[in-house]
């Protein structure tokens, strides 16, 4: 496993949002449905994001990127756990078209480490083989997952949301910490078993 190295190369692509990758990086995913936060919520934290990066300018400071997450990537996920929108991943039969996406192409071109599939997000901890690039993976869970679950609905139109969030991780203290996040995010969301998907790899269920 190889954790983010600050002095190789670091190739960044921007959206939405940044995302940094380096080959073979361990990561920490983060993608939503389409109608999982309220507009009025992500207008408010777009703009106050905007304000933050204008102070705080690429590359960020170890202490920067730390309140960046705390003050955006974190409020993202009170709000996601909130149980905003549709909540379709509630539903076992569409949380196992999600489930196939994820593991298919394990060992080929990425390997898991942990997930679990929520209401109205998905978190996965993977390693990321070299050859693979992130929005890459990201888009081919995506369309699998939007196409077939739209087939069973019966209907049309944009399932998830466009960007998704990532953070390479950055050494083992930052694995550990990402697992029991995943490992603990349906108790922190009061959801019941029924209610969402985990899988945690021999490594991760070793972290206590």
């Amino acid at each position: 496993m190889k954790f983010f190295n600050p002095y190789e190369e670091i190739r960044v692509t921007e959206h939405y949002l940044p995302h940094w990758q380096q080959p073979g990086a361990a990561y920490f995913l983060t993608f939503r449905l389409a109608d999982s936060l309220p507009k009025t919520l992500l207008r408010e934290w777009e703009r106050e994001r905007s304000d933050w990066r204008i102070e705080h300018p690429p590359p960020l400071s170890d202490d920067d990127e730390m309140e960046y997450h705390r003050r955006f990537s974190n409020k993202i996920d009170q709000w996601l756990d909130a149980g905003y929108g549709s909540c379709l991943l509630r539903k076992t039969a569409f949380r196992e078209v999600v489930a196939e996406a994820l593991t298919h192409f394990s060992g080929e071109r990425y390997d898991l480490l942990s997930w679990v599939i929520m209401p109205n997000h998905v978190h996965v901890c993977c390693v990321l083989h070299p050859a693979w690039l992130l929005e890459k993976v990201l888009f081919s869970w995506k369309r699998h997952t939007a196409g077939t679950i739209n087939k069973m609905l019966g209907s049309e139109g944009r399932f998830w949301m466009h960007d998704y969030f990532d953070r390479l991780i950055r050494d083992g203290d930052h694995l550990r910490n990402v697992i029991r996040y995943i490992r603990r995010n349906p108790g922190k969301a009061k959801l019941g078993e029924g209610d969402y998907t985990l899988w945690e790899s021999e490594l991760a269920k070793a972290v206590r």
